[in-house]
């Protein structure tokens, strides 16, 4: 079994690095604040607003673009998009070490997961996240962090092996998601409890859970999210083919890959260090979750 985060203070993303390095707005600002002078100057002495007007409508496109990378990257949108562009690989032709992108029906292996508040079974992935919305009544945890926002408080995510069926050539092949491996889960978490200003009593259920990872059990603005990916359901996962001993296995790549450059999307290549793990019918997956969601009073 593979544990992505233990009791992490931070939010984790699926990359390695913010697609919009920092040296960008160190050039960018600068250049912004010149030609603003420059505009201004010449709207003073010429009268003429072309200048100052282009540059005011370049600088929206650009940070218009800059904020949709970011947003994209928050969500995980360039790895999606990169993911539905690769094409299905067939286990029966593949080579040893070449990427491959598999879709099918994903079964236990010799250990199985249970998730942490609604104690699913025969899970391969499970995960939970509680988010603190924290205002002028709550004590700020990480100073850096401003007020009226929710901050992840507690984090636990964990992977296990577990073996595909690939449902194009019907080979059977085990994913090492665990050992230490990288996982990257494209996992939509549910909301289960969801605390109000109006009402902020926890339940004796959400009281045990916090009380058992030795979480304040003060009542407050609280959000619970719980996301797994069970034995039966169609998945698709991206990973390096790799044979020992006749067994198919598919392992995370040794190297980072990079999405490389999206234009039809604009977005910017964004480095995956991992395998990636998808719920295929995310449609299904979406609905399902929105019937377990509930409000706590």
């Amino acid at each position: 079994m593979n544990e992505l985060s233990d009791a992490a203070p931070e939010d984790q993303h699926c990359c390695t690095c913010n697609p919009i390095p920092p040296l960008v707005f160190y050039i960018l600002i600068p250049i912004f604040l010149l030609g603003l002078s420059v505009s201004v100057l010449i709207l003073i002495a010429v009268h003429n607003a072309l200048f100052f007007v282009s540059l005011l409508v370049l600088s929206a496109l650009v940070i218009a673009f800059m904020v949709w990378n970011t947003l994209q990257w928050k969500s995980n949108g360039a790895i999606l998009f990169f993911l539905r562009s690769l094409p299905q690989s067939d286990l029966r032709m593949a080579r040893e070490g070449q990427l491959v992108k598999i879709t099918g029906l994903a079964s236990c292996g010799s250990v199985a997961l249970e998730s942490s508040y609604e104690k699913a079974t025969r899970c391969i992935y499970a995960s939970t996240l509680l988010y603190e919305y924290r205002g002028f009544d709550l004590t700020p945890v990480n100073l850096k962090k401003s007020c009226f926002q929710w901050s992840l408080a507690y984090c636990e995510r964990s992977a296990a092996d577990f073996y595909i069926t690939d449902r194009k050539s019907g080979v059977r092949a085990l994913v090492k998601a665990g050992s230490d491996c990288k996982v990257i889960p494209l996992v939509i978490e549910s909301k289960l409890v969801n605390t109000t200003r109006q009402c902020r009593t926890l339940s004796p259920d959400l009281r045990k859970w916090l009380r058992d990872r030795s979480l304040s059990e003060e009542a407050r603005v609280l959000r619970l999210e719980e996301g797994y990916v069970q034995e039966g359901s169609c998945v698709t996962v991206i990973g390096m083919l790799h044979q020992n001993n006749d067994i198919v296995m598919i392992i995370q790549p040794p190297e980072v890959i990079s999405t490389g450059c999206l234009w039809r999307k604009l977005l910017l290549p964004v480095d995956i260090d991992g395998l990636i793990l998808q719920v295929s019918q995310m449609a299904g997956l979406v609905s399902n979750q929105e019937s377990r969601q509930q409000t706590e009073w």
